[in-house]
């Protein structure tokens, strides 16, 4: 199941970038966070789709959600422009941004790609 994120969370589970200018993940597994907001339509097609990820990539890779009407500050820090953006961070490494809802296809490849390779 994806967890719905807040400022405070998210500072513990992925990055405090109040402490920290460079990028450093403080998640134990892989993750990917969908920047979203009640109101888009897009965001309402892919919300079921990260779902049933969130259930196949279980133990594997952390699948979060930021509103970003409630959070508007985390939308600022990450420079999001357009929702739904989807944030890819893999354990080691810098984090890719992906802007629109993608197809599941899509989405189960760069979480292989992007994700997991690294682990194996």
């Amino acid at each position: 199941m994806t967890e719905h994120l807040t400022k405070e969370t998210f500072l513990k589970k992925v990055f405090d970038y109040e402490k920290n200018e460079e990028w450093k993940f403080n998640g134990e597994l892989p993750a990917l966070i969908d920047f979203w907001a009640p109101w888009c339509g897009p965001c309402k097609m892919i919300g079921p789709v990260l779902e049933e990820l969130s259930d196949e990539y279980a133990g594997k890779v952390n699948i979060y959600k930021v509103n970003t009407d409630e959070e508007q500050e985390l939308g600022a820090v990450f420079g999001i422009r357009s929702i739904p953006s989807l944030l890819f961070i893999p354990k080691e490494g810098q984090p890719k941004m992906a802007v629109g809802a993608l197809p599941k296809e899509s989405l189960k490849e760069i979480i292989e790609k992007e994700l997991l390779t690294q682990v194996a």
